[in-house]
Parts: structure tokens; sequence; C-alpha cells
């Protein structure tokens, strides 16, 4: 390590006065203004990272649904998946590491992870389309070259992309190639295979409008549309052209806000989906012809998912342990909907996208989706190379049918983490192949009537959960006033529990209704929030005097 360098290109890079960021699930995330040091800092941990597995690793510059002032960086273990949660702990110390501490902290953790030093480094970045993110990425260029470090910048590219670009590049090229035309060839070849297949094939075109949250989506989708089939239009809106990046637009408003994006003009039972600024995830939605909006979340993306796999599964005659993954969020209906109807194993995890993909991997298919749209399908290395054998060598025609098609989803989904755009092709395929509209969709189940609401608190910390988040430890007497309240209502459900990124704490409530009982109770949802909420506050303050 060039001590001298490291010194000279560190205060190029200064760490605000006072700044503490904590790295967690969705990287670090603040004010853009606030993050040259920590893009500088991650550029040197990405060398260190690399030279600890001797593999690619990946530096994706987004804060992804966050406002357009905001910014952000992550970094891509070599699979494509999350940086390793001990790693998690040295970018944190990295990034809060005073000036003449840097060298210190660099040396103990190459000491703690048996960091080679002689080892050659490779680091791919990627960023989004936010007016702060190109002079951020040239913040990680300086951190990886400082230490000897070899990159590849490419420049604008969705986070899904990013993932599969490294897990490509690890694999040496067994999962694709490691360009966007290889991402764009793989996937859409995939797609019309399966479109090939559907029983309305040639009958006219399907048409779909996304709102592309005035992000990188945008660009990704114009650049991939002529690889699409002809059958296929897609309509882009909020392109980026005019207005700022998720400014009332994208996934997580209309999943928020329960409503159509800005700019983007509905007819009667039209199908529509929103990405969200970095393209990682998606929900669908559609008027009714008395305009009632409808949400379609990844509680029922999961859903159809599961339906289509399910059914080609028992198609091939094959024992694949297939099961779902999801959060405390996701909608209880859709959980009984799953174990009940369709007899498919549900899983509940804590909140976050790595615990919901390190619990899909014990499976032969492991769908994984939160109701916020942000979710994948992982197949088994076992699972894959049986379905592709059958495809190859089975003689029962319908069963090398379906493990072709199966096959196709296989090289659809993007397994590294939750794409937009795969998403949508994969939902887009199984609508077509199974002739379903949006409606029928929609139709498969009710979702319990349900509020979020984050309330602002002095210390989240005061709360400490359990059982999956469902269950609140401390403080003590909270889970029973909870559970005395869920009592009264039929199908309810409910929980607290701290954010993971900021001091709020989350409510989530369901029950069968939202009307007033005959007895003249309010609905669960209400009565939660309006007697529980002011006593977090109160406890939370109490603690802080």
């Amino acid at each position: 390590m060039d001590t001298e360098a490291l010194k000279k290109y560190s205060a190029l890079h200064p760490k605000p006065a006072g700044l503490t960021l904590q790295y967690g699930t969705a990287g670090f995330r603040t004010k853009a203004e606030q993050l040259d040091h920590v893009m500088f800092r991650m550029g040197l941990l990405a060398v260190l990272r690399s030279k600890a597995v001797a593999s690619t690793i990946g530096i994706m510059v987004t804060a992804s649904h966050n406002p357009e002032e905001d910014n952000g960086v992550k970094l891509v273990d070599p699979l494509g998946e999350m940086l390793h949660p001990s790693w998690e702990e040295y970018a944190t110390q990295l990034a809060n590491a005073e000036e003449q501490e840097l060298q210190k902290i660099i040396t103990e953790i190459c000491q703690k992870a048996a960091v080679n030093q002689h080892k050659d480094a490779s680091v791919f970045i990627g960023r989004d389309t936010r007016p702060s993110s190109e002079k951020l990425s040239q913040s990680v260029i300086d951190g990886i070259s400082v230490l000897g470090g070899q990159y590849h910048d490419y420049g604008l590219v969705t986070t899904p992309q990013l993932h599969y670009m490294v897990c490509c590049q690890n694999t040496r090229g067994q999962y694709g190639k490691a360009t966007l035309e290889g991402y764009y060839e793989k996937l859409s070849k995939a797609f019309t295979e399966l479109i090939k297949k559907s029983p309305s094939s040639g009958e006219g075109q399907r048409h779909l409008k996304i709102d592309c949250a005035n992000g990188i989506g945008a660009l990704k989708l114009s650049e991939m549309e002529p690889y699409f089939p002809k059958e296929v239009q897609i309509h882009l809106y909020n392109d980026g052209t005019k207005e700022k990046l998720n400014h009332l637009c994208g996934a997580d408003f209309v999943k928020v806000h329960q409503k159509p994006p800005r700019g983007l003009d509905m007819n009667p039972n039209e199908r529509c989906c929103s990405f969200d600024g970095d393209a990682d995830r998606i929900v669908y939605y559609y008027k009714d012809t008395t305009g009632h909006f409808h949400l379609i979340d990844g509680d029922k993306i999961a859903t159809l998912i599961s339906i289509f796999l399910k059914e080609l599964l028992a198609k091939v005659g094959q024992t694949l342990k297939m099961a779902v993954v999801q959060t405390a969020y996701a909608n209880g209906s859709s959980t009984r909907y799953l174990e009940q109807t369709l007899k498919v194993p549900v899983h509940c995890v804590k909140t976050g996208v790595k615990h919901l993909h390190h619990k899909a991997q014990e499976f032969d298919v492991g769908v994984y989706f939160e109701a916020n749209g942000h979710g994948t399908v992982l197949f088994s290395k076992a699972a894959e190379t049986k379905i592709r054998q059958l495809a190859k060598e089975e003689e029962d025609d319908e069963k090398r049918e379906a493990a072709k098609v199966l096959e196709n989803m296989i090289d659809l989904i993007n397994q590294t983490v939750g794409d937009a755009i795969s998403d949508m092709l994969v939902i887009e395929a199984i609508l077509a192949l199974k002739g379903l509209t949006v409606q029928q969709w929609d139709a498969l189940y009710t979702d319990l009537p349900n509020r979020l609401l984050k309330v602002q608190v002095a210390d989240r910390r005061v709360i400490d959960t359990t059982d999956a988040e469902r269950r609140a430890v401390t403080p003590p007497g909270l889970q029973e006033k909870i559970d005395a309240l869920v009592k009264k209502y039929k199908l309810s459900r409910a929980f607290v529990r701290p954010s993971g990124t900021e001091d709020v704490v989350r409510i989530y409530a369901e029950a069968e209704t939202q009307v007033r009982g005959h007895d003249g109770h309010l609905p669960l949802t209400n009565v939660f929030f309006f007697v529980l909420t002011p006593g977090i506050m109160a406890f939370s303050r109490s603690l802080n005097k």
C-alpha cells in the first residue's frame, strides 16, 4: 500500500466533521453532498474485498427510490448478491474513520479478513441518472486506483444490470455475457421463446404502459426495445426528459399512495406498471370501469409466478421443493392463498432483501418478493441441471415442453437480485401463456384492508422484536397491548418494528374490514394507530430524557 498516495487522495475527499453513517441493506444513503468521502472509501473497500475473495466486486452508485437530491452506494459480491454481513461492518468502520485513522483501519481489515495485498483486484462500477452520480463515481475510481485495483466503468446501468454483470464475470460467462448486449440478448431470447407458445400468439399486440420514475429504467428499456418481439408494445412514461427522479412517480410512490403516478393517463382496464429509480422494483396496477384504482403489489406478483411454476413443476413430474419467502409486511390474504389454496409452503423472514434471498436459497425453487415489488426467483444448481436435462432428453412430449418453458423462465429471471425489467417480462410472459387479463390476476384473492404508518421517535432502539419482526420484546407490555387489540377483530394482525435506516418506528395493521362494526368499534387499522401510536412516542421520549 502506497501510504503517501493514500494520504494525498484521502485529503481530496475529506470526511465532513461529525458525520456518522451506517451500511445497511441499501448500503449507504444520504444527501449527495455528504457522500464524496464515502465513495472514495468504498472504492478502497471494493479493492480489499476483491483481493479477499479473488473475484470481481461491483459498486453501484444509486439511492434507488429516494429523492433526486440524495445518493448512495452499495457493493455487490461475486455472484451478484449483497455484500457479506461481516463486510458491512468494515464498510461502516471505513466510512466513519477520521482521516488519520484510515490507514490503520485498512490494515486491521486486511488482518481480520485475511486479505492478501499482493493479489490483483477487479471492480465493476455502475451508476444511476442522478445529477450527482457521475462525480461520485469518479470518487469511487480514485479509491480503486489508489490501492492499485483494475476497474471497468459501465456508466449508466440499472442496479440489477450491474449485479448481473458481476455474476457473469465471476462465473466465466456461464451465467451470460458481462455486457449490456449480453443481458438484452439473453432475456429477450427467453422472452420471445415463451411468447411464441402463448395461445394468442400472432393475434395482435400486447400493450403495456410503463412509468419509469424519471430514472435509468427508461434509458435501458429504450435500448432493449429493438430486441422485443413485435407482438409486445411498450409505452414509456416519466422517462426523465422533463421531471425529477422519483417525484410523484415510481413504484414506491404508487405503492405508498395507492394511486397512479403523475404523467401517466390510464384508460379503464389498461395494464400499467411502475419501476423505481434504479429499476430493481416493480408494481402493476389498473383502473376499472368505475374509475377505481387497483394496485397489484409484490405479494400478487409472487402469487402469479408461484401458480405458474407449480403447474410446470407438476407437469415435469419432478419432486422439486418449492417455497415462497415473505416478510411481515405481506398481506395476510396472500399468505392464506399460497398456503391454503395453492398448497405452497410460505416462510416469513426479517425485512430486507438479504434475508429473503438467503432463505430462498434453501429450496429447489425459492420465490421471494417484498410487498414493495422487489423480488425474484432462485433455482438451485441441482434443479436447474435437472430442468435443462429434461428439456433436452425427456421423451414424453408434454413433460419435455414443460421443461423447455421452465428452462426459458430460468434464463428470463435475473437470479442475482430483484430486477424490474426481468420481472416485467416474466409477468408479461405468464399472463400471455395463461391467457389472463390484469383483472383476472387481481381477482386471485382480495387484500385485507391495511395501514402502514411511520412514527418519528427519539430512539428507535427502544423497540426490539422477535419472530421475524412480528412480535415486540421491548418495551415491556407493548406486545400485550397489541395482542389485546388484535383479539377484538376478525382476520386481524398487527406489529411494530424499528426502521433499519432512520429514527422511526413502522406500524402495520390489517383486519377483515375497514368499516365500523355493529358494536360501534372502529376497525383495528384505526384503533391501532389512535391507541398505540401516542404510547410508543411517549415511551421513546421518556427513555431519552
